[in-house]
């Protein structure tokens, strides 16, 4: 008789064990809505960028400003602004290790792997040139968005990005680098 209380106890321990494992595994594919955190894998959907697409009257407008070491860089190329949704949270956190703002190498970006991109996403992306350091983008809806530019020093390339805000159809102002 004293094996039967050992093997319940066992029995108890190992279902207990069982609930946190599925606990633990659903809490780490968990995403919540937009504006919220992302802890785990995101899938790509449409629907979540929708809101991305409508016109708007907010703006914003922002210079790279971004110094490491002594050395000013200077932004190259283009400043992408991507909708801030569950997907884009969770590629943010694993590629800049952040979902509000971030400066790492270039090379360290392309090698970190954020999944397979949906085919749709490149659709919701936004371009700007940047001159003389500044950027413009108009016509947004109000929302969460990235900023995403490379910046370049010398022969280093560094990736900044930077989480912000559009609210009230204002213009925002935003210094990539701070």
């Amino acid at each position: 008789m004293t094996d039967r209380p050992s093997n319940a106890r066992r029995s108890r321990r190992i279902s207990l064990a069982a609930v946190a494992v599925a606990g633990l595994t659903l809490a780490a594919c968990a995403t919540t809505p937009m504006g919220g955190g992302t802890t785990g894998p995101a899938v790509f959907s449409a629907d979540d960028f929708a809101w991305s697409a409508r016109a708007g009257q907010a703006s914003i407008n922002g210079r790279v400003e971004f110094i490491q070491d002594g050395r000013a860089f200077q932004c190259v190329g283009n400043v992408g602004l991507i909708p801030d949704t569950p997907y884009t949270r969770a590629r943010m956190q694993r590629l800049y290790g952040s979902t509000e703002r971030a400066a790492v190498p270039a090379a360290v970006v392309r090698a970190r792997s954020a999944g397979e991109q949906g085919a749709d996403y490149r659709s919701f992306e936004r371009a700007e040139a940047c001159t003389d350091n500044g950027f413009r983008f108009t016509g947004l809806p109000d929302g969460g968005w990235f900023l995403i530019s490379p910046v370049k020093a010398g022969d280093e390339i560094v990736v900044v990005m930077r989480r912000v805000q559009t609210r009230g159809g204002r213009a925002v102002s935003v210094n990539l680098g701070h």
